[in-house]
């Protein structure tokens, strides 16, 4: 009889304690599931949910204000989500608010991230409908950087091959650099120019000497004096009027 009673004792135990957990869990359920508070409901219109599914959080200024409640798929380009938040939070959210797909940390789920609107705006109603802006995907930013890494890594062979035939003297830039007969024919040519051009004002020193020439310079500075003075024709123009 004592043992019977001890069964059932412990079997009383088993069933409260498991009851108790139960309600636990439904709590701690409710309060995530914002069973228990009040709500309204409002919903976005996107063109792509990048996995977003039903329970999955709602987040204002860093907080999570309420869930997804539903996903309908509404044409071939657009999806409906609806989302219940908690009546709290309703004064903080304007009506110019702009709901975005975001996610939770760098690999975490999705969830819908409300950006705040302007102060002094009205505040949502009951199961308004709050514009929607399409969030960078992390997949196409990879993508982009597999892009920019492909070319990064053509340029650095061309460049590699490019200098490679430097050093081996091929091409103006290789021989230029390179090869030094071609550097020593380049300063004797330079040298020669200057040699030249020193040579040339010689002569023409020596031809200004020249008796046979002296007549015609000294003529072609004359020439050149009168153009750069008009005076005397101002003169010869004065003296007709005059007359």
């Amino acid at each position: 009889m004592e043992k019977k009673t001890g069964n059932k004792v412990r079997l009383g135990i088993f069933v409260s304690v498991t009851i108790a957990l139960f309600i636990v869990g439904i709590y701690f359920i409710g309060q995530r599931q914002k069973l228990f508070v009040d709500t309204f409901h409002v919903s976005g219109i996107f063109t792509d949910i990048s996995g977003l599914q039903v329970g999955n959080n709602v987040r204002f200024s860093g907080i999570n204000v309420g869930i997804i409640e539903d996903i309908q798929q509404v044409t071939d380009t657009t999806v409906r989500v609806d989302m219940q938040i908690v009546e709290d939070s309703r004064k903080f959210i304007k009506k110019n608010a702009i709901a975005i797909i975001g996610s939770d940390g760098l690999m975490g789920s999705k969830i819908v991230v409300i950006i705040p609107g302007t102060v002094g705006k009205r505040e949502l109603s009951d199961n308004d409908v709050l514009a929607t802006a399409r969030q960078v995907n992390l997949d196409e930013i990879l993508a982009k950087l597999k892009i920019t890494s492909d070319n990064a890594a053509h340029i650095t062979g061309d460049l590699s091959a490019i200098m490679s035939e430097v050093r081996a003297g091929k091409g103006t830039i290789g021989m230029l650099l390179m090869d030094s007969t071609f550097a020593d024919n380049l300063d004797a040519a330079l040298v020669n120019i200057k040699q030249g051009a020193g040579g040339f004002k010689q002569n023409m020193d020596a031809a200004g000497h020249n008796f046979l020439l002296r007549g015609y310079l000294k003529k072609k500075a004359k020439d050149k004096t009168k153009t750069d003075d008009p005076k005397p024709d101002k003169k010869k123009n004065e003296s007709k009027l005059k007359n």
